[in-house]
């Protein structure tokens, strides 16, 4: 039986094509899993990338030394058994590992946080599947290879369906299996897979029975309470935590507010105030960009919002300036989806599901206001980080308009992102300011070309109605500094917001984390 089923390369060629097209899923997957934790980031990916290639050669090199020292297939359909299981525990186990590791780190590493987190976290959870995967195709070369005068033909064939469950690996994940049914479930899908094929095997050859029942038992009973799978595991009460072809989506209501969060640990990407008051976030800030503008309650203009997220400044700006037109991009669907069905998105607001600059690109319109708001903690768009972008944004405002975006994170280092960010606006702008946020790590950049924006700042304060809306603005008028310009320039070809995030990452982290690692190192020493 066992001389028919692996003289067979039907079935030796599925295993090739289903391995491959695992090895991809995994990696999709484990970006999907990171990232709610690490971010999304190159950097992110750069560290997963370079794991599971490391892990795929060694796995290359021990299973070709297997096939040579102990040829019996019983060996590799045993490894795939294994690398199954592993796969379908990822997602329940991985979590916890990779908030451990996390938090471990955090108390002595304070440089380069999130490579070293990530890598030790990939390491950990998703190395040593890939290097069980990896032992198969040197078996099967040497199981379908039966002469040497056609072992190119073969070795060939079985590349080419590695490569071709490659290619469908990493399609099927990122576009049909995670935002339909999650990562937890697209990991039991491929575990599933996986199993199958081992379980065939040792079917046909009436071995390992105990084990084959035990694997399906347990990748069945994981499915089972995937439907109750959590990102954030620690917390309770959450409204709802889904995926998208973006992001991890985590929805949170409390008495007085309700919030979108892309990153189970940090981070509010959109806020509702249940009582109408402002937010105390940078939202309130960026309403000075309209009153900059010469827009008030009596005088509606034009706004577009690159990043909308649910909608908290479209909100704001439809209740304290009636009569605006008001448009937002948002990238991402189901986000937008969520402005409606949770943040109470005014109706009167136009929505659209592009890519912020793409939809500039596109646009011939002009507008008083134009927000960009589409950077999420290190995840920072070079594309609209340059100075090809900010000029691109110059052109679709009115003479009098005003550009306001949002840097999400506040650094007190020399040449920090912020840095690259102002003096790239100001190669575009003639004035740029500056106005920290109290209590968080925004800052927001004011840029125009209007000498008389000031004024029309002053006169807007003086026609506000809202004594609340009145104080905010007073605040922001005090803090505004003006920027000037410097060399530090972000271009489409040389845009390193990744490396430069991190660094703000770091600096972030350190402060947060210093009075713990103390405690914590007290206790110890």
């Amino acid at each position: 039986m066992e001389k028919n089923l692996l003289h067979n390369k039907y079935f030796l060629y599925v295993t090739e094509f289903f391995s491959g097209m695992s090895v991809m899923a995994v990696e999709l997957g484990a970006s999907r899993l990171m990232a709610p934790y690490f971010s999304s980031s190159q950097i992110v990916w750069t560290v997963i990338i370079g794991v599971i290639m490391i892990a795929m050669a060694l796995g290359n090199v021990w299973g070709g030394r297997l096939a040579d020292k102990s040829p019996s297939p019983d060996r590799l359909y045993g490894r795939l058994m294994l690398a199954s299981v592993w796969i379908a525990l990822i997602p329940f186990a991985g979590r916890y590992l990779i908030g451990g590791i996390s938090l471990l780190l955090a108390v002595f590493i304070t440089k380069n946080f999130l490579v070293w987190a990530a890598l030790f976290a990939c390491l950990a959870v998703f190395a040593f599947p890939c290097v069980l995967l990896g032992t198969v195709t040197p078996s099967l070369v040497k199981y379908s290879v039966s002469s040497l005068d056609s072992n190119g033909k073969t070795v060939g064939e079985l590349g080419a369906l590695n490569t071709i469950g490659s290619i469908i690996g990493t399609f099927l994940p990122t576009f049909v299996t995670i935002p339909s049914v999650g990562t937890a479930v697209t990991f039991l899908i491929f575990s599933g897979v996986l199993a199958l094929i081992s379980i065939i095997y040792f079917l046909s050859m009436r071995k390992k029975m105990v084990k084959c029942v035990l694997t399906v038992l347990l990748i069945l009973a994981l499915g089972l309470t995937s439907s109750n799978y959590s990102f954030a595991f620690w917390e309770k009460g959450i409204t709802l935590e889904d995926e998208s072809i973006y992001n991890y989506l985590q929805v949170k209501e409390s008495d007085s507010s309700v919030i979108l969060s892309t990153n189970v640990l940090f981070g509010v990407q959109s806020i509702l105030m249940k009582d109408e008051r402002l937010t105390g976030m940078y939202y309130d800030y960026a309403l000075a960009a309209p009153l900059l503008a010469g827009i008030t309650a009596d005088n509606p203009g034009n706004i577009l919002i690159l990043g909308l997220g649910t909608g908290t400044f479209a909100k704001y700006c439809s209740e304290y300036f009636p009569g605006c037109s008001i448009e937002g991009v948002e990238i991402d669907e189901k986000i937008a989806r969520l402005a409606a069905e949770y943040f109470q998105l005014p109706d009167s607001v136009q929505v659209s599901v592009y890519d912020g600059r793409s939809y500039l690109a596109a646009s011939h319109k002009t507008y008083d206001v134009i927000m960009v708001d589409a950077y999420q903690d290190i995840t920072i768009p070079f594309q609209m980080s340059s100075v090809e972008f900010f000029t691109e944004v110059r052109s679709h405002l009115a003479p009098e308009g005003v550009m306001v975006v949002n840097m999400n994170m506040k650094s007190r280092l020399e040449h920090s992102i912020n840095d690259y960010l102002c003096d790239t606006i100001g190669a575009v702008f003639d004035y740029v300011y500056t106005a920290p946020v109290s209590g968080g790590t925004n800052c927001e950049v004011f840029a125009f070309q209007s000498p008389t924006a000031l004024e029309a700042l002053e006169a807007g304060k003086a026609s506000l109605k809202d004594p609340v809306l009145a104080d905010m603005m007073e605040t922001v008028s005090t803090q505004m500094e003006l920027r000037e310009s410097g060399n530090l320039i972000l271009t489409d070809d040389k845009a390193p917001v990744e490396l430069l995030g991190m660094q703000v990452l770091d600096e972030i982290i350190a402060d947060e984390l210093d009075y713990y690692r103390e405690i914590y190192l007290g206790e110890i020493f």
